[in-house]
């Protein structure tokens, strides 16, 4: 499947923005303060859809730059919440009910801004401008040879040293039938991190009333670059710090896999799931075969691969990718997607050791990603679906994460 191919087969245009803009004040440049809690500060603008479901800013701290950043807190009309800072479009939280009504928080991550700045593992953040690895930091284009920092073994990971989960986005919340929505903006300029090209980047996060976070990704670029979005919230569907997750039931709508060797590079095969611990076509417990003696589990640390989703005849359709449910709590999640893959990561380098929301110590396996997205390390593997994104073409990903309950 080509990326032309993917762009052009998306049904759904990207999220209209909301009139309320958010600018960001500069402060003093020798401000090194970083924020208190996001609780200590009042709401600054609010606006709402026609169903009650609202979206509120309000602070939530300033960098070492001076730059400040906010907080968007987002709910619709059935109690649904989520927060989203807009450096690094981070996911804060996201606050669903159990089968009893209660709510709880969701996803990993921290209570202030000093958290994320300093030691987050991408905690709800967007991974860009190539989410996932490229093998040995570099890949040729068009005949030239472009080299990026190498900042996870001998490799790149999620677009640099800093990616774009370490930058301020523009910020445009807004309201309408669909629900409430949050676009987020960032030109990332030619050479920024080894990359070629000026990319302008346009992610909206819109709530809906029907429970659906849906993630609306697009691009345009002026010269041909390669180019991977995500988002990488962690998971925990009984309430983040409520220990592992190994109990909790994946299914993934996956025939093949993708293979990596040590350092998480794909050998380039794409490999049945078939009598594998990698296959979850039907229900099954994360912790059920994490620790067999399989020698990618054990390249991975436990699950950290791509899982090739079933697009009919190929096709870029959003289609159903995996499904979770917590039979403690009754939260179930459900991820469909237009991306050819989903990373499913099982939080394996988690050593309790970051300190989240609420002063939770977080647990080897103590949350889950399902990150969707092309495959790892593309640029270099020219049988793999392409990433390369050229001018005069708009990429475009639609990723739909439903929350529910389960009966």
């Amino acid at each position: 499947m080509s990326m032309s191919h993917l762009r052009g087969a998306i049904g759904a245009p990207l999220l209209a923005l909301g009139a309320l803009a958010c600018a960001r004040t500069d402060t003093s440049s020798d401000s090194t303060r970083l924020s208190a809690k996001a609780t200590d500060v009042s709401p600054l603008d609010s606006i709402a859809a026609p169903s009650g479901a609202r979206v509120t800013r309000a602070p939530f701290g300033t960098l070492p730059t001076g730059e400040e950043v906010h907080a968007f807190t987002m709910k619709n009309a059935r109690g649904i919440a989520m927060r989203v800072i807009d450096y690094g479009g981070i996911i804060v939280s996201v606050r669903t009910p159990d089968r009893t009504g209660n709510l709880a928080d969701i996803v990993l991550g921290f209570d202030d801004l000093e958290g994320y700045v300093k030691s987050s593992p991408y905690f709800g953040a967007i991974a860009g401008r190539y989410a996932n690895r490229i093998a040995k930091g570099q890949f040729t284009l068009d005949g030239t040879t472009y080299k990026l920092a190498v900042n996870n073994g001998p490799n790149a990971l999620h677009g640099g040293l800093k990616g774009f989960d370490k930058v301020v986005w523009q910020a445009e919340p807004g309201a309408d039938s669909n629900g409430v929505h949050l676009g987020l903006r960032y030109t990332s300029a030619d050479g920024e991190e080894g990359y070629p090209g000026t990319l302008h980047a346009t992610v909206t996060y819109t709530l809906t009333d029907r429970n659906e976070l849906v993630i609306e990704y697009q691009a345009t670029t002026d010269k041909p670059t390669p180019i991977n979005l995500t988002n990488h919230s962690y998971f925990n569907l009984a309430g983040e710090g409520s220990g592992t997750v190994l109990g909790q039931v994946v299914t993934i709508d996956a025939d093949r896999y993708v293979p990596v060797d040590s350092t998480f590079i794909p050998t380039g095969d794409l490999a049945s799931v078939n009598g594998t611990p990698f296959d979850f076509r039907r229900p099954t417990a994360i912790g059920a075969r994490i620790d067999q003696p399989d020698p990618q589990l054990k390249n991975g640390h436990g699950y950290d691969h791509t899982f090739v989703l079933n697009h009919p005849q190929g096709g870029a359709a959003l289609v159903h990718a995996a499904h979770v449910v917590d039979p403690t709590s009754g939260r179930t999640l459900d991820v469909a997607t237009t991306e050819p893959g989903v990373q499913f990561y099982t939080g394996n380098f988690l050593d309790g050791k970051v300190v989240g929301k609420n002063g939770h110590a977080y647990p080897r396996r103590g949350g889950f990603c399902l990150e969707t997205h092309h495959f790892p390390d593309s640029p270099n593997k020219p049988q793999f679906p392409s990433t390369i994104l050229r001018p005069g073409e708009t990429f475009h990903s639609r990723t739909v994460f439903t929350f529910g309950v389960a009966n």
